[in-house]
């Protein structure tokens, strides 16, 4: 995807929204994120904090919307086939750490879950254990919404760090963990605040009205390696 259009459709002095944009209060997949020009994924960077776009011209400054959920996938290696040692892959060690570095630092401190899919067994495919339907998942996703709604009157994802002091306060065992990780992960500054509101949202999920060390450390477990 060239730079312009993810962006802004660049026409000179008439820039019109790009994909950041069409994507405003919606969502924004990248498939094989890898594969994208290293450019075009730092440019996201900017957008995911501020929720905007600014394009700045000669004669003008216009500034766009960009408030998009960042979805996006990647294989673990260049062939796809890195997963349980799996014997089809035959990339290197060095070739899939050279593949997953195309993804920044920073890109990756801005995204707050990381989770691996590898692929189903044939016992998981097989098998006929109940699991939750999304009918069930629906109710308490609204459950956990209006409950944020009603105590803070907004989003956890839109709580500032002031306010994370205030709705997403940790008990003495949950704040050692929190500071335990922050050391053994260098959490960055971004990445310990985004913890602390995936932490308040599992909480809000599981109807939990302060935030439990199960809750914290399922938080910190989506940070993973790439933190």
């Amino acid at each position: 995807m060239p730079l312009a259009s993810i962006i802004v459709n660049d026409r000179g002095s008439h820039p019109k929204p790009g994909e950041i944009t069409l994507a405003h209060l919606g969502v924004l997949f990248l498939d094989e994120l890898p594969e994208f020009d290293r450019k075009v994924l730092e440019v996201l960077r900017q957008p995911l904090e501020s929720k905007e776009i600014v394009i700045s011209r000669a004669s003008r400054q216009i500034t766009f919307p960009a408030n998009f959920q960042l979805i996006a996938a990647m294989n673990p290696c260049p062939c796809g086939y890195a997963f349980n040692q799996d014997i089809r892959c035959q990339c290197s060690p060095e070739m899939i750490k050279r593949y997953q570095n195309r993804i920044s630092g920073p890109l990756l401190d801005r995204i707050d879950l990381h989770i691996d899919v590898p692929p189903l067994q044939v016992q998981e495919l097989q098998s006929t254990q109940a699991v939750e339907n999304s009918a069930s998942v629906r109710k308490r996703v609204i459950a956990a919404y209006e409950l944020q709604m009603q105590r803070q009157h907004r989003l956890n994802m839109s709580l500032s760090p002031k306010q994370l002091e205030q709705f997403a306060t940790l008990n003495p065992l949950a704040a050692q963990m929190l500071e335990t990780a922050q050391q053994k992960l260098n959490l960055s500054a971004r990445a310990y605040h985004r913890v602390l509101r995936v932490a308040r949202t599992i909480a809000d999920l599981s109807e939990s009205p302060e935030i439990q060390t199960q809750h914290l450390s399922e938080a910190l477990s989506y940070r993973g390696q790439h933190s």
